[in-house]
């Protein structure tokens, strides 16, 4: 079960150490890990405490990606003070004007802020990954698709049988799996991971959750961005976001990279249906079960791809239709 949104004992006496002694500590949100986020205040300060429990979580990863950020003039949440031990950080409070729940409410033009998200990551492909940075490798792409058959079939009730799961797979795989160079994918490269700040340029977007970050494929964090399992984003802005990326970072053959974003895209759809049955089955999570809808949406989109005529086939004969997004509207109903 998720654990409860209560500060960490050791909470206060780290604030004290650091110079909010005192400061009132309020839940802000939790997340699809362990970690959970709270705001500090303290008259008219403000932070955000993460505590992400060393047990499960590292804030090492966080604090370099970061870093890297940061030095390359994007916003990236600065530390006030670290106990890593204690998996605390005291971090830049960016404030409430999260990208999602304003694209939602309609409070903010869609188009200008995915166009600036689109120009971000042409900016992050032009830079070398940060030192020691672990590779999204065919072991990680296996290891994520995995989570279909481990979580996603047997609740649904349907038997994978895993020679030809992996087969199918390995036909489309190897070409996404090592490129060359490799770019910073942040991994969960969504409005919902996004906040709109008061400042110039490609800073106004303040980017979050970015510790898993992998090096690997250009196309994964498009992916994440224009496949977006909890909202809606229209075919139309996807292609048009999709040119205006090419056009950016000197993409030469626009197929063969658009064969790369549906491999990835399929992998990626793929492993959130197994993503949010595990966190409804083994952490209570069901508030994730709406989107699978959504997501099966984009992964039969994706494998009308000629590129993943091998997954689609296995889906085909492997999947019936009452299994994949009816299954999931009837569950919500």
């Amino acid at each position: 079960m998720a654990p409860p949104m209560i500060p960490p004992a050791h909470a206060p006496a780290f604030l004290a150490a650091n110079g909010w002694a005192g400061a009132e500590i309020l839940p802000l949100a939790g997340d699809a890990s362990f970690r959970r986020y709270f705001r500090v205040v303290d008259g008219d300060r403000r932070a955000v405490l993460m505590d992400a429990p060393p047990e499960h979580e590292d804030v090492g990863p966080f604090l370099a990606i970061a870093g890297h950020l940061d030095a390359l003039g994007l916003s990236a949440p600065r530390s006030h003070a670290v106990d890593r031990a204690g998996g605390l950080l005291l971090l830049e409070d960016f404030g409430d004007r999260l990208v999602g729940p304003l694209l939602r409410a309609g409070a903010e033009d869609e188009a200008p802020i995915y166009r600036d998200a689109i120009t971000l990551l042409a900016r992050l492909a032009d830079q070398p990954v940060p030192d020691g940075l672990p590779p999204y490798d065919m072991a990680v792409l296996r290891r994520e698709i995995g989570l279909f058959p481990e979580w996603y079939a047997p609740a649904v009730g349907l038997a994978v049988d895993a020679e030809g799961w992996a087969a199918a797979w390995d036909a489309v795989l190897p070409r996404v799996a090592d490129p060359r160079p490799p770019v910073l994918v942040l991994r969960d490269y969504h409005v919902d991971n996004i906040m709109l700040l008061d400042r110039e340029g490609l800073r106004r977007l303040g980017l979050l959750d970015f510790q898993d970050a992998l090096a690997g494929h250009r196309a994964y964090d498009l992916v994440s961005l224009l496949q977006d399992a909890r909202r809606d984003v229209p075919p139309a802005l996807e292609a048009a976001m999709l040119d205006a990326y090419a056009a950016e970072a000197g993409i030469a053959d626009a197929d063969a990279f658009r064969a790369d974003y549906e491999i990835l895209g399929a992998q990626r759809n793929t492993k959130i249906l197994g993503i949010f049955t595990r966190l409804w089955k083994r952490d209570g999570k069901r508030s994730y079960l709406p989107f699978q809808p959504r997501v099966w949406g984009y992964l039969e989109r994706n494998l009308r791809h000629p590129a993943l005529a091998p997954v689609a086939a296995w889906f085909a004969a492997n999947v019936p239709a009452e299994l994949r997004a009816a299954h999931w509207t009837e569950m919500s109903a």
